[in-house]
């Protein structure tokens, strides 16, 4: 049977560290060892940032060895591991329940944590997938049976011991559910202020990402320029520009699927043209000169050419920590379309118009980058003392009121 396979084994590991100054991960931490059936001599290597981070990497792993866990299952990605033993993690589930539990975590378990190792998926990490799930729209049930799915998994995880307790039993994540929910009504507080914030947070991810890949600050430049999603932003062709117009047709979006990543069509199923601003057309003409005259190249792609993801902009740039140091602790890939629609509110864009460029279903979520500032406020006063003021003028002459009979 294949699951003997898979089986726990006691092993004796040996390790070490080398330090390459060279890398952005400078510390390379390794462990061998024998298996036992196989006589073959396996190994396993990670980078990190500091000499105590590898070391801890390997304490980790010897301490799974001594419990009789094979090393390279103690660090299998969640994805990984979620597969293998899915049939497992979902016993004495009925097959009506377990449908919409797969569903979860296909679309957004393991695009949001399948590839992290099992030991670090921590309570922080599915407290901010939950939140994501949420102000991406899922309705209750949905979180409901993702969350259920990924607690399942996680427990099965701590029952072969590769973990010491389920991250996944979060408690409050229905408060958090309303909390997202407010927040939301007001998607204008999730915004970047201005150009020069959004400049400088490109600037921030460029430089923390490994090579620092200038891509990744293009994509977010164009994402908030154009209130696009990321997967948005991944599915543009060479054909999808306009150059004369300088519109964009937005046709698709790359999306996470059982066989991998797929483009697919748009969020509400409808294309829709969005304007390319002046600050934003001389990214997308060098874009267009540097992949050349293929209708069918993509614009924006990583370095070494993959799709792009929400999850793999995260990871590249090391998202959350660059974020955090700049005081945005709040912002998500997603805020980036929040930035851009609040923008475009607050020049004046026609309601009708933002809502075309957009591609929502609802006017009344249009409505909500509608809000007014303070300044908007102060500027409606000012408008209606003017106002008054010329209806107050002086009186007219006698003879220039014409009486009615």
């Amino acid at each position: 049977m294949s699951h003997i396979e898979r089986l726990p084994v006691a092993v004796p590991l040996s390790a070490d560290i080398e330090h390459r100054p060279d890398r952005a991960l400078p510390y390379r931490a390794r462990v061998r060892w024998i298996e036992p059936r196989t006589k073959r001599r396996t190994s396993l290597s990670q980078s990190h940032g500091t000499e105590e981070q590898a070391q801890e990497w390997i304490d980790a792993l010897s301490a799974a060895a001594l419990r009789g866990i094979d090393p390279a299952t103690s660090v299998q990605p969640l994805a990984a591991y979620g597969e293998a033993n899915m049939a497992l993690a979902l016993r004495g589930l009925e097959p009506k329940t377990t449908d919409p539990c797969l569903a979860g975590w296909r679309l957004r378990v393991v695009p949001s944590l399948g590839h992290l190792p099992l030991p670090m998926v921590s309570n922080g990490a599915v407290d901010r997938s939950v939140y994501g799930w949420i102000a991406d729209g899922c309705s209750r049930s949905t979180v409901k049976n993702s969350l259920a799915v990924l607690v399942r998994v996680m427990e099965q995880a701590r029952r072969d011991g590769l973990i010491q307790s389920n991250p996944a039993r979060v408690k409050g994540w229905q408060s958090e559910y309303q909390k997202a929910e407010d927040e939301l009504d007001d998607p204008r507080s999730l915004a970047l202020p201005d150009w020069a914030a959004l400049t400088a947070l490109a600037d921030a991810l460029v430089a923390r990402s490994h090579g620092r890949f200038a891509g990744w600050g293009e994509v977010v430049v164009f994402a908030a320029c154009t209130a696009a999603r990321i997967g948005e932003v991944s599915g543009v062709r060479v054909r999808d520009i306009d150059p004369v117009n300088w519109i964009w047709t937005v046709r698709r979006q790359t999306t996470p699927s059982p066989g991998g990543l797929a483009d697919k069509r748009t969020k509400g199923k409808v294309a829709r043209r969005v304007p390319l601003i002046e600050e934003v057309r001389p990214l997308v003409a060098q874009r267009l000169l540097a992949v050349g005259p293929d209708p069918d190249a993509r614009l924006f792609t990583g370095p070494r050419g993959g799709r792009i993801t929400t999850a793999v902009l995260r990871d590249a740039t090391r998202w959350d920590e660059v974020v955090a140091r700049l005081g945005y602790e709040h912002l998500r890939r997603h805020d980036l379309r929040h930035t851009g629609l609040t923008w475009m509110a607050d020049a004046g864009v026609p309601l009708h118009v933002l809502r075309k460029i957009a591609g929502h279903g609802s006017l009344a979520t249009t409505q909500r980058y509608l809000h007014p500032d303070l300044r908007s406020i102060t500027e409606a006063g000012r408008s209606l003392s003017a106002h008054l003021s010329v209806a107050a003028g002086p009186p007219k002459p006698p003879g220039a009121v014409r009486r009615v009979l």
